[in-house]
């Protein structure tokens, strides 16, 4: 268990050490916020360098030990390596990583860039596979600490025109699966994946969109501090899967007892509550570069009701 530290100059216990991916927005932003208020020793890493700084300012100020940052491409295999190399080196064993970064893509399969497409399965997936490869060896090696994996509920289901973030949440599902079974000779050592459904976060306008409009969050959506809270409670208790949402079990459900029903409706609902109606033109979003004005905490596309209004109206 990672537990809260003892408060006070002469508690004698260091603090527990977590390395979170993603941080400088959403998810992985509220997860450190979190955790700084237990007093963790905290090491952020993110591709864009000013809104980290940021979070970790934001993690000072609310009770952080220490925040670190350290920007980093989680595509880049050996920098991982060397950012957790020197994490350990210089900080000690790290006692959990929470990795929450990712991009996504909208539009048609065939209307993506092969390079966007791309771009999504290796950010999400080969990004998850480096820091994992990267962290479990000591981790095994001590019998000790904690990896969760943040995937989705769309990692359990299909939807039309997301083709790239769907496939690589189903990738990132068996990812976890298969570190927890080649895992289990070292029972000190857990891997738990968190899978959240609609988040107010600003991944859906930071998306590349090849549909015309952006992406939005259907409801019902939670805020990123109630997915932070089950990141949380992971790495008190670990569990191999937990969602986070309240339509995530009827979408499960639905797709796996009722395809047909599913296939009819997932298209139309889709258009209604998944996009913006305001007209974008075609970008890759950041799913090549970061977009550092658009990491933040929020996604502040709240107005989902509005949206759905329009689209009947339309």
């Amino acid at each position: 268990m990672i537990s809260r530290p003892a408060s006070g100059p002469d508690s004698g216990q260091i603090p527990p050490l977590v390395v979170i991916t993603g941080a400088s927005s959403g998810i992985g932003r509220a997860t450190a916020h979190l955790l700084a208020e237990r007093g963790y020793r905290l090491v952020l890493l993110a591709r864009a360098a000013v809104p980290l700084t940021e979070t970790a300012r934001e993690c000072l100020a609310a009770g952080a030990s220490t925040a670190e940052t350290v920007q980093l491409d989680v595509n880049d295999g050996k920098q991982v390596d060397d950012v957790f190399g020197s994490i350990e080196t210089r900080l000690g064993p790290v006692d959990a990583v929470v990795h929450s970064a990712g991009v996504a893509g909208y539009g048609r399969f065939h209307e993506i860039p092969a390079e966007v497409f791309e771009a999504v399965i290796h950010s999400n997936v080969f990004g998850a596979a480096n820091v994992a490869r990267s962290v479990l060896p000591a981790m095994r090696e001590r019998n000790a600490g904690k990896l969760v994996l943040v995937g989705s509920v769309i990692g359990h289901i299909a939807v039309p025109r997301m083709t790239p973030y769907v496939v690589s949440k189903w990738a990132v599902r068996s990812l976890a699966r298969q570190l927890q079974l080649e895992n289990r000779d070292r029972n000190g050592v857990r891997v738990c994946l968190v899978e959240p459904g609609s988040v107010d976060t600003p991944i859906y306008r930071q998306a590349a969109t090849y549909l015309g409009h952006h992406g939005r969050p259907p409801p019902p959506v939670v805020s990123p501090e109630r997915v932070a809270r089950t990141i949380a409670g992971v790495l008190d208790r670990p569990r191999k899967r937990v969602g986070v949402g309240p339509g995530n079990l009827v979408m499960k459900a639905g797709f796996s007892l009722t395809p047909k029903v599913y296939d009819a409706l997932v298209g139309p609902l889709f258009s209604l509550a998944g996009t913006d109606p305001a007209p974008v033109p075609p970008t890759s979003g950041n799913v090549l570069e970061p977009n550092e004005p658009l990491n933040q905490l929020y996604g502040e596309q709240s107005g989902v009701g509005r949206a759905m209004i329009g689209r009947l109206g339309g």
